[in-house]
């Protein structure tokens, strides 16, 4: 549940930082990367067009990662369980999922505001968070439902900076690698911190620090790692998680992230690093799985 709701949070905001910079640069902020990447394999849908973009990232139900989608398995998920999490938060998805359901929605994004339409999807996972964390009892759900957030935040992490890899390989301009990594910032909500922590351009050696091993940033992966390991902690602890190798691997991949100098991620090539830690985090979902989540079905 958490999983998919972190999911379709990530992608809504990425949609909105790539709309934003579409409209001033289309020739470097394309829509067609989210498209081939955010999509199946054997999605052969393209467009150019923002609207249609979002349309179909957001609404259409034939793309397994729209965000209607994503949100329709929460519910799945979420009323599975409802005896186990507070009825506030089966209300919020529910109520997120009945307003992606109205039909007039795909009128209000053609007519209205995009900004705005975005802007409204993005309070609804806001608020989830939060009635997440007021109304939700501590305990093995809670644990839970946390392991699979910071899971898919890792990945999307992993993914987005991917994503601006690709696009920063095929300039060799520096003021347009800059816009890149500004880009990468914003999708994953660290603009501003990056801004007061280093005050200076967007250079690739401060965002890869920030982004990787920040232990502040609440999205980068030194904070979901040092997170997650909290967690199973917790529920090994309760005895809800049997112990195995998940702790180790945790405690291998948050070393790795921990003291891999900016020259050793540089020497062995960034997206071989990224590749490397979402290598980790599969086996890590996997020892999770086999204990406790073995019908996972979430793909």
């Amino acid at each position: 549940m958490d999983r998919y709701m972190e999911r379709g949070n990530g992608i809504i905001s990425l949609l909105k930082v790539n709309f934003y910079a579409n409209q001033d640069s289309p020739e470097l902020f394309s829509w067609s990367p989210i498209i081939e990447n955010f999509t199946t394999y054997d999605n052969e849908y393209y467009t150019e067009d923002a609207l249609e973009c979002i349309e179909f990232m957001v609404l259409d139900t034939s793309n397994i990662n729209s965000i209607i989608n994503i949100v329709t398995k929460a519910r799945e998920n979420a009323r599975s369980v409802q005896e186990h999490i507070s009825r506030e938060l089966w209300l919020c998805i529910n109520n997120y999922y009945l307003y992606l359901t109205n039909k007039n929605l795909v009128k209000r994004l053609k007519e209205e505001d995009t900004v705005a339409f975005l802007d409204d999807l993005i309070k609804f996972h806001l608020i989830y968070y939060g009635t997440e964390d007021v109304t939700q009892e501590r305990g093995p759900s809670y644990y839970f439902m946390n392991v699979g957030k910071y899971l898919e935040r890792v990945i999307q992490i992993s993914d987005f900076t991917a994503l601006k890899l690709m696009e920063i390989s095929k300039t060799s301009d520096t003021l347009e690698q800059s816009f890149y990594w500004k880009n990468l910032l914003l999708s994953v909500g660290g603009y501003q911190f990056y801004l007061k922590t280093y005050k200076s351009s967007f250079e690739e050696k401060h965002v890869i620090k920030m982004v990787f091993q920040d232990e502040l940033f609440p999205r980068s992966i030194s904070y979901c790692i040092n997170k997650l390991r909290r967690v199973i902690s917790m529920l090994i602890n309760s005895g809800e998680l049997e112990k195995n190798r998940t702790e180790f691997l945790l405690g291998k991949l948050e070393s790795t992230i921990k003291y891999t100098t900016i020259e050793g991620i540089n020497e062995q090539g960034l997206d071989n690093f990224i590749y490397g830690i979402k290598e980790d985090i599969r086996n890590i979902s996997l020892s999770i799985n086999t204990v406790y989540l073995s019908h996972s079905n979430l793909t």
